[in-house]
C-alpha cells in the first residue's frame, strides 16, 4: 500500500492568500476522487474552515487526535466533497507546546489513511512554521508579488533548506497583469528573488473574497481565475503537465 503525501503550505509573510490557495488545492484533489485531509495548523487564528466552506461543521482539532481522544478517520467530512476531511487548530494551546512525537505519530497515521495530507501553517517563520514544515515531504511556499512578501519568501526558503527540506515549490498568488506591467515586474523576477522553482501562478480574483464571505469553497463559486489555477496546481502535484499561465 502506497502512503499518502504530506504537504505543508507556508508563507513568509501574512496577507499572501496562503490559506485560500491551500483550500483550493485540497478541494480540487478531493473533487477528482482523492482522499484528502486538510489540517489547520494556525493555532489561535484558524481560518482554513472558512476557505474550505466548513465553518459550520463542528470539526475536532488535531490536538484531540494527537492526545488519543479521536482518530484521524473521525475528522469532519466536507458537506459537498465526500473525499475531503478537516481537522481544525486548537484554540487553547501554543505551537511551542505541541508535543512533536505525538504530532508526528498522528501525521504518520494520516498518511496511512489519506492520499494527501495538507498542513496550512501560520504566516511567518516561527514555531508554527517549523511545526508544519518539520514532517512535510513537500513544501508549497505562497507569496504575492509585493517586494516585502517576496523577500520574506526568500528568507522562508532559506530556513526550509536549513531544515533539510529539498522539495520546495513557489506559488505566486494574487497576480494582476496590469499591476505587474506598471511595476515592470514579471513572475520570473519573483522566482529569481525568492530563489525557488515555480509550481503555480494564481491570478487576483474577487471570487476568492466572495466565496469566503459566504463560507463557500472557491471551486463551487467559479471554475475560472483562481479556481482554475488551483486545479492546475493540484494536477502538477500529481505529476500531470499543465502549462503555466496567468
Amino acid at each position: 500500500m502506497q502512503l499518502g503525501e504530506l504537504i505543508a503550505v507556508l508563507s513568509g509573510k501574512g496577507g499572501t492568500g496562503k490559506t485560500s490557495v491551500c483550500a483550493g488545492i485540497c478541494t480540487a484533489l478531493a473533487k477528482d476522487g482523492f482522499d484528502v485531509l486538510a489540517i489547520d495548523c494556525d493555532i489561535g487564528l484558524q481560518n482554513l474552515d472558512i476557505s474550505l466552506g466548513m465553518s459550520d461543521c463542528g470539526a475536532i482539532s488535531f490536538i484531540d487526535v494527537c492526545e488519543g481522544g479521536y482518530g484521524v478517520d473521525q475528522a469532519a467530512v466536507h458537506p459537498k466533497f465526500e473525499h475531503l476531511r478537516f481537522l481544525t487548530a486548537p484554540v487553547n494551546r501554543s505551537a511551542e507546546s505541541i508535543e512533536l512525537e505525538s504530532f508526528g505519530r498522528m501525521l504518520q497515521t494520516a498518511k496511512d489513511t489519506y492520499d494527501y495530507v495538507f498542513l496550512d501553517a501560520p504566516a511567518g517563520i516561527d514555531a508554527g512554521f517549523e511545526l508544519a514544515a518539520k514532517f512535510a515531504e513537500r513544501i508549497l511556499l505562497v507569496t504575492s508579488a509585493d517586494p516585502a512578501a517576496v523577500r520574506d519568501a526568500a528568507r522562508a526558503g532559506e530556513r526550509l533548506e536549513e531544515m533539510g527540506k529539498a522539495d520546495i515549490r513557489l506559488i505566486v498568488n494574487r497576480v494582476n497583469s496590469r499591476l505587474f506591467s506598471n511595476m515592470s515586474v514579471t513572475v520570473d523576477d519573483v522566482m529569481d528573488t525568492a530563489g525557488l522553482p515555480l509550481i503555480g501562478v494564481v491570478p487576483d480574483d474577487q471570487n476568492v473574497t466572495l466565496a469566503a464571505a459566504f463560507s463557500k469553497p472557491l471551486l463551487l463559486q467559479t471554475r475560472r481565475g483562481a479556481a482554475r489555477a488551483c486545479v492546475s496546481i493540484a494536477k502538477r502535484l500529481r505529476g500531470i503537465r499543465v502549462p503555466l499561465s496567468i
